[in-house]
Parts: C-alpha cells; sequence; structure tokens
C-alpha cells in the first residue's frame, strides 16, 4: 500500500499525461512549502493548469468515473455519515450508497490519490470507499449546499453559549463581540454560501423577535437562515468592522466596503446598514469582475442586435444610451462595452458612483459630493485628460447632461445610463432636463433599452399549450398551438425553476429620419414608429421570442416588459 501511495502522486501523473512539466511542477512544490495547500490547489492558484485539466488526466490515467455535482441529492443518511469539518480538510464529500453494495460509499474526491483521506472516511464510516473525481469548487459547493445552514447554526449556538460563559463570568459582553471566533464564522459562511448560491445580495434584516437571512437570487428573494435577535448586534459589528464603517454608530445610514476571495476568485462587496424600528438591517451587495466584464454574446442579444450593438459601438463619437430600472444589467452592458473597445490605442475614463469594477486600462473616477467631486466637475476635468471614450455613470441633472452632450458632440464617444422605460423615452428625457432638441439631435447615435428576465432550468422546465388569453397578448392567432414552457423546480436550480438570468433588449439606433422628427419635436408615438420603421424590436416582441423558444416563462416575460 505505501508502495502505492508513493508511486501515485498527483504532481507525476499530471507530467505523464502530459498537462504539466517537471519544471512548472518544481516551481509549484517550492510555492506549496509553508503554505499549508495541496499541491493541486496551489497548481490552478498559479494558473500552471485549470480544475478541469487536473479531472481529465485523473480519469484517463486512473480510469474512475468523474461526477457532476451540481444537480445531485445526497440522502439524509450518508450527509450524516461525515463531520463536515473532514470534508472541508480532505476536499471530498460522500454523495451516495452503491445501490447494489449499502456496504460501499461513494466518494466525490478533488485528489481521488489521497489515501490518508479515503482511509480516514473509511474508519469514520466504517463503510468501504469508492473515490470519483469532481473539480475543487463542484466540492465546495456541494458542502455548502449540504451543511452551510447547519454550519452557521452551530456557530450561532457556539456564539450564544459562549456569550453566556462570559456573563456568568462577569466579563464585559462588548469583549466577545468581535473578537468571538463563532460570529467571524457565522459571517464568513454566510458570504461564501451567498457567493456558492449566485446570491446577488444579501438582506439581515431585525426582526421582532428574530434576525432574518435572505439571499437575492437571479432577482428574487429567498428566506435562507433565522437566528436569535440577541445575534445581531455581534452579526452587525462584525460586517462594520470588515467593511471599514463606524461600530459605535447605529443611529444612522452608513456604507461600506470590502473584498473577499471565494473559491480563488475576488468579490468585491458593498455594504449598506439603516436603522430600523428593532434594529439595524444590513445589506450586502455581491458583484465580480468576471460576471461584470462578460463576452457581449453572453448578454443575451440576438445575431441581429449583436450587429446593431457593435454597429453603434463603432461610432467615433456621438453618445450611447443604456437604460432601465435599478437591477437591470445596465452596469453589466456598459462594461461590456468598454472592455471591448478597451484598447493600448484607445484612452477610456469613467466617472461612477459607486466604481463597481475595477478593470485594468481603464482610468475610473470615484464620485466623491464631500470635495465636490461630483459627475458634472469630474466630466469638466476629464475633458482636458484628452480621453477617446467616457462613461458617465449616470447622468442625473441638466448641468452633467449638458457636459455629456457638448463632449459628444466635439469628437469623443460618451457611454451613458438614465433611468427610462423605454428607449424612446431616453430622448423626452433629456428633453426634459433643458438638452436642447437640436443638440440631442445631433449628438445620439443610440439607445439601448435592457430589463433582465429569469432563464428557465433546462433540466426540470416543463412543456404546456398557452392559453387564449397568453396567445392574444403575445399577438398570435388563436386557431393555432403554440407550445411555452413553465417552471418546475429540481435540485440542480434550488426548486425554484429557474436558473441564471439574460438580457432582454430594445436597441435603437438613430438614423437621418429619426434625427429629423427629434429636432422638430416629434411625438413620441411618432418616433416609435420611425424607430421600428428601421428594425427596432421592442421589449415586449423581444420577450416573446425568448417565451416561444423556451429560454423564460409567460410570467417573467410579462413582469419585464409591463405594458
Amino acid at each position: 500500500m505505501a508502495l502505492r501511495r508513493e508511486r501515485m502522486r498527483l504532481g507525476d501523473l499530471l507530467i505523464k499525461q502530459k498537462v504539466l512539466t517537471e519544471d512548472e511542477l518544481q516551481k509549484a512544490l517550492a510555492l506549496q512549502k509553508g503554505s499549508g495547500k495541496k499541491i493541486g490547489e496551489v497548481l490552478v492558484d498559479e494558473g500552471f493548469i485549470s480544475e478541469e485539466m487536473i479531472v481529465r488526466a485523473l480519469q484517463m490515467q486512473l480510469g474512475l468515473k468523474v461526477v457532476q455535482l451540481a444537480g445531485v441529492t445526497i440522502p439524509k443518511e450518508v450527509r450524516n455519515l461525515v463531520n463536515v469539518d473532514l470534508l472541508k480538510k480532505y476536499v471530498c464529500v460522500p454523495f451516495e450508497l452503491d445501490p447494489y453494495n449499502a456496504n460501499i460509499l461513494h466518494l466525490a474526491m478533488a485528489d481521488p490519490m489521497d489515501m490518508t483521506a479515503i482511509d480516514d472516511i473509511s474508519i469514520v464510516t466504517n463503510l468501504q470507499v469508492e473515490p470519483y473525481i469532481a473539480t475543487n469548487r463542484e466540492i465546495l459547493a456541494c458542502i455548502d449546499r449540504c451543511y452551510g445552514a447547519k454550519e452557521t447554526l452551530d456557530a450561532a449556538r457556539r456564539f450564544t453559549q459562549e456569550r453566556a460563559q462570559l456573563r456568568g463570568n462577569m466579563e464585559e459582553e462588548n469583549n466577545a463581540d468581535v473578537s468571538d471566533a463563532p460570529i467571524v464564522q457565522l459571517v464568513r459562511s454566510l458570504m461564501e454560501q451567498a457567493i456558492r448560491q449566485r446570491a446577488s445580495d444579501i438582506h439581515i434584516e431585525a426582526l421582532e423577535n428574530k434576525v432574518r437571512v435572505r439571499y437575492r437570487i437571479d432577482g428574487a428573494l429567498f428566506e435562507k437562515m433565522v437566528y436569535d435577535n440577541s445575534l445581531l448586534p455581534a452579526i452587525s459589528t462584525r460586517i462594520k468592522i470588515m467593511g471599514g464603517m463606524d461600530i459605535s454608530e447605529k443611529r444612522k445610514p452608513q456604507d461600506g466596503r470590502m473584498t473577499i476571495m471565494v473559491d480563488r476568485q475576488e468579490y468585491d462587496i458593498r455594504i449598506s446598514s439603516i436603522p430600523t424600528v428593532h434594529g439595524e438591517k444590513l445589506v450586502m451587495r455581491i458583484s465580480s469582475k468576471l460576471s461584470l466584464t462578460k463576452n457581449k454574446r453572453e448578454l443575451g442579444l440576438y445575431p441581429d442586435e449583436l450587429k446593431r450593438f457593435d454597429h453603434m459601438l463603432a461610432n467615433p463619437f456621438g453618445i450611447i444610451f443604456v437604460t432601465g430600472p435599478t437591477g437591470s444589467g445596465k452596469s453589466t452592458t456598459l462594461y461590456t462595452a468598454l472592455s471591448e473597445l478597451n484598447r493600448e490605442a484607445v484612452n477610456i475614463v469613467t466617472v461612477e458612483d459607486p466604481v463597481e469594477a475595477d478593470i485594468e486600462g481603464i482610468n475610473q473616477i470615484q464620485v466623491n459630493p464631500r470635495v465636490d467631486l461630483t459627475f458634472a466637475s469630474a466630466l469638466r476635468s476629464i475633458l482636458r485628460q484628452d480621453p477617446d471614450i467616457i462613461m458617465i455613470g449616470e447622468i442625473r441633472d441638466r448641468e452633467t447632461a449638458s457636459i455629456a452632450v457638448q463632449a459628444s458632440i466635439t469628437g469623443h464617444l460618451v457611454v451613458s445610463t438614465l433611468h427610462t422605460n423605454n428607449a424612446v423615452g431616453t430622448l423626452n428625457r433629456m428633453a426634459d432636463m433643458g438638452v436642447e432638441r437640436y443638440l440631442i439631435a445631433d449628438a445620439v447615435v443610440g439607445v439601448i433599452a435592457q430589463r433582465l428576465v429569469r432563464k428557465l432550468c433546462p433540466h426540470c422546465r416543463k412543456k404546456r399549450l398557452a392559453t387564449p388569453e397568453e396567445k392574444r397578448i403575445m399577438k398570435l392567432s388563436q386557431e393555432q398551438e403554440v407550445e411555452v414552457y413553465e417552471p418546475a423546480g429540481c435540485d440542480l436550480c434550488n426548486h425554484t425553476g429557474y436558473f441564471g438570468r439574460t438580457g432582454v433588449f430594445e436597441i435603437m439606433e438613430v438614423n437621418e429620419e429619426i434625427r429629423k422628427l427629434i429636432a422638430e419635436n416629434a411625438a413620441t408615438e411618432e418616433l416609435e414608429l420611425a424607430a421600428r420603421k428601421s428594425g427596432m424590436r421592442t421589449l415586449r416582441e423581444n420577450g416573446i421570442r425568448y417565451v416561444l423558444d423556451g429560454t423564460t416563462s409567460f410570467d417573467e416575460m410579462m413582469k419585464a416588459s409591463y405594458e
């Protein structure tokens, strides 16, 4: 057995499979010393190899099966076999008992050659272990899904016990508030679980006699945990310390910011606290550079719309607006456009409030009203910085609107956001802000109005026939049999029926006819007619396309394109 352990080391196996060189392995081994990490982790962290490559090499060399843990439900009896600390130590998770022999336990492992892990799990469970291969990230996400809530509850229980002991010893309660390891663990666990479950926000709310934790996943809030309200001061203090906020101030709203590493990826977390009747409410907005700078093909644009999008971005000067309500994906579209335009020959400057993702090669300015650095004052200074492309986080007032228009006419490409309901409404909003119509006609290159819809889970969506009312709304013939899909719910989508979101767009490119109509102060209906004549499809029309091709449900389309 000792011989086998010695011979079968991950590094040697990867060299044998020609996915790693001896030189790279030696570098990784040198970096591993004293880090407490496994060699596989170091190799992935340093970019020598990807997790998927390790899985493929192990599969080919050892002939073991690969398991996809994303949609697997682990039976309760299997879940209770091993302590979660042991699973995290060895990065493995038992997922089922063998259907033909109940004495064999199937164990998903990131390193199936770790004989110590196999021996330990075998001793603890008193079962024979059969290793399967899975990626590090999948195993950690699975541990989180199955054991996360229990872990946070255990940490909460430990905190309550320790605090009671401290009270018994007549010690100051506040000494325990922050340095308490259980609370540190609890908050960390809350954030890790949210990230692994694809949440965009964490809501920690003080109710009358409990603390409720909800995650916003794919735009909808789900209650995840409920704690005793005595935990709120400790949770709040811990989060405030992490976000660089004032822990003594509980009576007025505060904002903070922090970064956290989860599964080798950096996440930016913006924190907002506000006093409510029963205590402070904290909301943490999670964003990552990777999700904000997508490939533009991932935004959800149809090929013909992608062509128009590219054509608008190719303009050397003018204004492009991205509009929609809060949380409709405007920032993602803007960042995607900027990443596309980000080249050595181009000077890109942005003014944002707040800066949502740090992009290399782009000069980003954070608005700060305390030192009189507003959108308008920053814009004036930017124009003296020889920019080619300017991104304005949001046009909120007449002054910013008028400088943006001037900048676009004097040879700069300006991209910005506005809160309007549709593409045509944006032109009227600019006029309402006091910008002359002939200037709007001259400056605006195009407007992209957008919303986000939840995508149906491809594993469990159910097909059905559309009702007469649905056909009427979608402007389809009543005689025609139309199939649509609706959500069902499975383990993969956490029984919500939806997995991920995509954009629904309304792209209006300003042509000569539309320019003339804007300058002449034409009615909204005339502008919309001209835009549709030149090929613009409305949010409702694009939403219907998504319903008919099974991307989303009828209800989601209705929410995104309310008429």
